[in-house]
């Protein structure tokens, strides 16, 4: 890889991805973006298409008006949380995160080895969650297998970080000060699993 070389990073998603209630620098995009230059000497330039509370529905509607490039080195999708939060049908999400798929490796210049589709968190372990944990644990289970096997039908790359998410019923310092998202310890957890998956689709072409 080239010292110099500038990567372009595109992050879709909802909470999760835009990092609510912490700093930009510790969100899942930022981090990764410092671990790459850090370690690989790559200025990432991360565009992120995510807001607190979007459905795969909403985040459609917000990247059919950005419109964003097709010329990115990787993208990784984040989303469905909100999805099982309202109640929405697996069907739904099904059909709509295919259709977010397609997108996020059209916009990977059509490269399906340069997507990374991130697995939802579990946050029946968070404080917020606690008082329905059993049900929501089940259920993030039910829509983590919808977006699996759409990813592997698709041939992308499939990052399961559900279970560390669940480790923040047992340490508090996981978890945000909302009591709700995660903390900036915890998505140093996600990009210590992601980075290996980024350093290598960003070494083959």
């Amino acid at each position: 890889m080239s010292q110099t070389k500038d990567v372009l990073y595109l992050a879709l998603g909802d909470s999760y991805t835009i990092g609510e209630s912490v700093a930009q620098q510790q969100t899942l995009p930022f981090l990764l973006a410092a671990e790459l230059k850090s370690k690989n000497k790559l200025e990432v330039k991360p565009t992120v298409i995510a807001q607190t509370g979007w459905t795969t529905g909403e985040l459609q509607s917000a990247i059919n008006k950005a419109q964003p490039s097709t010329n990115y080195d990787f993208v990784t999708l984040l989303i469905g949380v909100n999805n099982q939060y309202r109640g929405m049908s697996l069907k739904q999400y099904e059909r709509e995160f295919t259709v977010l798929l397609d997108q996020a490796i059209l916009f990977a210049k059509g490269k399906k080895e340069k997507v990374i589709v991130v697995s939802i968190p579990d946050y029946g372990c968070t404080p917020y969650g606690a008082g329905s944990k059993e049900r929501i644990e089940r259920e993030i289970d039910e829509f983590n297998r919808v977006n699996k096997r759409v990813a592997s039908k698709k041939g992308v790359h499939y990052l399961d970080i559900t279970p560390i998410s669940r480790e923040a019923a047992k340490k508090s310092a996981f978890v945000a000060a909302d009591g709700l998202h995660p903390s900036g310890e915890m998505y140093k957890l996600w990009v210590e699993l992601l980075l290996p998956e980024v350093q290598h689709l960003l070494s083959v072409d």
